[in-house]
């Protein structure tokens, strides 16, 4: 009786073992490619934000072929941010810098800004944030234009005391019950202004050697065009801004 008890436990014990082990690979298996799935879908929402930024024809590479990491308190994060380099027949023809608003109202603001070669603006977007529905939301391009006043703007136009919402005497305008966002967002697109303008030459000689974006992510921040990485001063929050 004892062996036929023994015999039956270890063959229930094999079924079991094998029911678990077949568990966990097919989980596992549906996590790869639930993460594959995730990770195609948020490259190709990527793909698209950066290519309303430009203006069509102005560029003929694959922006997320041509990314570097760069690290600067100018550019509102405490990680290294990357940056995406247009092409023009092999010659860069602007620069799409991922900057943050680290004090919107209610937390980080990520944006990305597009500076032509000359330092003018070719565009601006809201890559996610947690700001107030019906206010500040209003800096999305879906809920209003707003966001497109800074096209064809640069460090000279307005000069540095027009860059700020108009209570505070400068030429964007605020919202009506909501002015800290759109002051954020101004005083980071600014700022990443400034920091084109710093590095402008080896910003734009960093198209012939920037890595695909999925290579930069490993690389160190800024090495690829040998800019500083910058010191974190602890100035700039984590971003935690997310698409409503």
């Amino acid at each position: 009786m004892l062996p036929e008890i023994s015999r039956s436990m270890l063959k229930n014990s094999l079924v079991l073992g094998l029911f678990a082990v077949v568990t966990v690979g097919l989980v596992t298996l549906i996590q790869q490619a639930t993460a594959s799935r995730i990770e195609a879908s948020a490259r190709d929402a990527q793909v698209r934000a950066l290519g309303q930024i430009l203006p069509p024809g102005s560029y003929d590479n694959h922006l997320l072929d041509n990314s570097i990491r760069l690290h600067d308190p100018l550019l509102g994060s405490r990680s290294p941010q990357p940056a995406y380099i247009a092409l023009k027949d092999g010659r860069a023809s602007a620069v799409i810098l991922q900057a943050t608003a680290p004090d919107g109202y209610s937390g980080a603001i990520r944006l990305l800004v597009g500076i032509q070669a000359d330092g003018r603006l070719a565009g601006v977007r809201v890559l996610n944030h947690r700001e107030t529905p019906g206010l500040g939301d209003k800096i999305e391009l879906s809920k209003s234009n707003w966001i497109q006043g800074f096209i064809g703007k640069s460090l000279s136009n307005p000069g540095e005391s027009g860059w700020a919402v108009k209570k505070d005497r400068g030429e964007f305008d605020q919202f009506a019950g909501a002015t800290i966002t759109p002051r954020a967002v101004v005083k980071a697109v600014h700022n990443a202004l400034l920091y084109f303008d710093e590095h402008r030459a080896e910003l734009l000689v960093a198209g012939a050697n920037a890595l695909p974006d999925s290579a930069a992510s490993d690389a160190p921040a800024a090495s690829a065009v040998g800019l500083p990485a910058g010191e974190d001063d602890g100035s700039a929050p984590d971003d935690r801004g997310t698409a409503p």
